[in-house]
């Protein structure tokens, strides 16, 4: 983990060496993450881009990113504009090599930002996998999107904010929910 963590940090150096330079420890957080980092399967980010109906033209930002797996197959699979949004600068060295990594690296955009002071306003999907708590603290910014907007969710969901649609998580666990952004 420490091997794969320093060579996505010296990609990145190489990329954008403005950005970190090369004998540069690792960034801190900005602050503690709110979660611990867990990837969701390949299966499940399938799943949730599915269910959220993702199509070019879309602008599908993933709020805690982590290794970029969801904004890198948003643009590769579904032709759509990737953006994740991360607290750890190890987890947005990671996205972006990934995304250099899966020829992606000029379509998608990785932010080192706290995702409550983050400007995702632009959204038409919004993909979490975050802990119940955060979601409901996060509902009302999500609520503030443009109408139509979608947002899905793995395993959590909104409290009593009901999901229009539910897929029940079978073998790999773990419910996908969809919202739509209502009408004001």
């Amino acid at each position: 983990m420490i091997r794969r963590a320093a060579i996505a940090l010296l990609l990145c150096a190489v990329a954008a060496p403005a950005t970190i330079a090369q004998d540069a420890a690792p960034a801190a957080p900005l602050r503690k993450p709110d979660v611990r980092y867990q990837p969701s399967p390949q299966k499940k980010v399938r799943a949730m881009l599915d269910l959220a109906g993702v199509k070019p033209g879309d602008v599908v930002y993933d709020l805690g990113s982590g290794d970029g797996r969801i904004p890198i197959a948003a643009v590769k699979d579904y032709g759509a504009r990737g953006v994740g949004i991360d607290i750890d600068p190890e987890r947005i060295a990671e996205a972006k090599a990934n995304a250099s990594a899966a020829g992606v690296a000029g379509q998608v955009d990785f932010r080192l930002q706290d995702l409550f002071a983050a400007d995702f306003s632009d959204a038409t999907v919004v993909t979490l996998f975050l802990w119940p708590d955060i979601n409901r603290k996060l509902r009302p910014k999500l609520m503030a999107l443009k109408p139509g907007t979608r947002i899905v969710s793995y395993w959590h969901d909104m409290g009593d904010w009901k999901p229009d649609r539910t897929i029940k998580g079978g073998l790999l666990g773990g419910d996908i929910h969809l919202w739509t952004v209502p009408e004001r």
